[in-house]
């Protein structure tokens, strides 16, 4: 006979109260949730609106060029890369501010790490656009 895992979570202990609703329901919360998250990402967060100003226009230049669906989809995906990043990035300064505003080595490590992804992620639809603008122009 198994003994039960004391650290195993019980089916019947209650949950939180933000925790995920079930069926419709939920997706109709998911989908609140996220115009939210981007209503506060447009009004709050300056370098969330100069990407997605770069985004916009560029993934236009994207459909518009003669190149494949799959370079087009390549090169949108790289922009939407960029913006999901920044997005992660900015939920984590604002953990890290509501955790304290203190000066702390790990809120400046969490910080930093965040700016490096982004750092990374335009480092990487960069360079796609460049392969792809090379292959099609020379």
């Amino acid at each position: 006979m198994a003994v039960p895992d004391s650290t195993a979570i019980s089916m019947d202990q209650p949950s939180s109260e933000f925790k995920s609703k079930s069926g419709l329901k939920r997706i109709v919360s998911a989908c609140r949730y996220s115009m939210d998250g981007f209503q506060h990402a447009w009004r709050h967060e300056h370098a969330f609106r100069q990407e997605l100003m770069v985004a916009v226009p560029a993934a236009i230049v994207a459909l518009l060029l003669k190149i494949s669906a799959f370079q087009k989809l390549a090169l949108i995906a790289v922009l939407g890369l960029v913006l999901l990043v920044e997005l992660i990035n900015a939920s984590i300064e604002a953990v890290v501010d509501r955790v304290s505003l203190e000066r702390h080595p790990l809120s400046k490590a969490a910080k930093d790490l965040g700016s490096a992804a982004v750092a990374l992620a335009v480092a990487m639809a960069a360079a796609t656009w460049a392969v792809v603008l090379y292959n099609r122009f020379f």
